[in-house]
């Protein structure tokens, strides 16, 4: 690759952990740059990079969340290895599994999400006026982290999203704190896929790493700019990634 090669995927990396911070998606910038970029890669090799960037940055996201928002720890780090696990089954049933018949569905629930949030403006941007018990949250969490977590291996884009969503939804969490929670979960599904990939040799470690360097960056000041402007940017910006999802699955099936 070349210098402006380098600078494309730095770039991307970057835009990625911004968004993946706030509310998830950020594969869908990183994962066609790749493809671009280097358009004999394979695809298992595309996600297998693109994994360590993504691990790196939520962990870098949990980090920042972690200081300024409370976390039901006890639920969610068994949650995130369950998802570790799921997400790495996924990835190594991927080649069994017709991938293309997973993309109009996803459109179809991202669409649904769209008009959801669109037409609930209260969801997820104030906390749920009866918490939900001890009992619901633990199984919330857990179906969300084993069902999404083996999304994320097979297919990928969207996992913070669903997760997002989910929390908000069923639980009543503000989106805020939803963004939190879901980077515990997604942390454990990147690295649950990150090593199954790593492991049978679908990762390229040079580019991969840099590219972890610059999405830890994006991240950061992702979820810095998510702590400071609350709810409200975090709904804006989840709006806008859900429609540009459907626009780049769709042009991926029909185009």
């Amino acid at each position: 690759m070349g210098f402006g090669d380098w600078a494309v995927l730095l770039t991307a990396a970057t835009a990625a952990g911004w968004v993946d911070a706030v509310v998830g998606g950020g594969g869908l910038i990183v994962l066609p740059t790749l493809f671009v970029v280097l358009p004999g890669v394979a695809p298992a090799t595309a996600l297998g990079t693109n994994k360590i960037a993504a691990f790196s940055g939520t962990s870098a996201a949990v980090i920042t969340f972690a200081r300024k928002v409370p976390m039901k720890w006890k639920a969610l780090l068994p949650a995130a290895g369950l998802a570790a696990v799921t997400s790495a089954a996924g990835s190594a049933a991927v080649s069994l599994i017709d991938r293309e018949l997973f993309i109009p569905i996803v459109m179809v629930v991202l669409v649904g999400v769209a008009v959801f949030i669109t037409l609930r403006p209260s969801i997820g941007v104030t906390m749920a006026t009866h918490p939900p018990t001890r009992r619901k949250t633990i199984l919330v969490i857990g179906l969300a982290a084993g069902l999404i977590g083996l999304y994320d291996g097979i297919l990928g884009p969207g996992t913070g999203t669903f997760l997002i969503i989910t929390f908000a939804t069923l639980l009543g969490t503000e989106f805020v704190r939803a963004a939190a929670m879901a980077k515990v979960i997604n942390c454990g599904s990147n690295l649950g896929s990150l090593i199954f990939l790593g492991a049978t040799g679908h990762v390229l470690w040079t580019l991969g790493l840099a590219m972890a360097v610059a999405n830890v960056a994006g991240s950061i000041v992702g979820s810095r700019m998510a702590l400071a402007k609350g709810a409200g940017f975090v709904r804006v910006v989840l709006l806008v990634v859900v429609v540009a999802m459907v626009i780049r699955l769709g042009w991926q099936q029909f185009a």
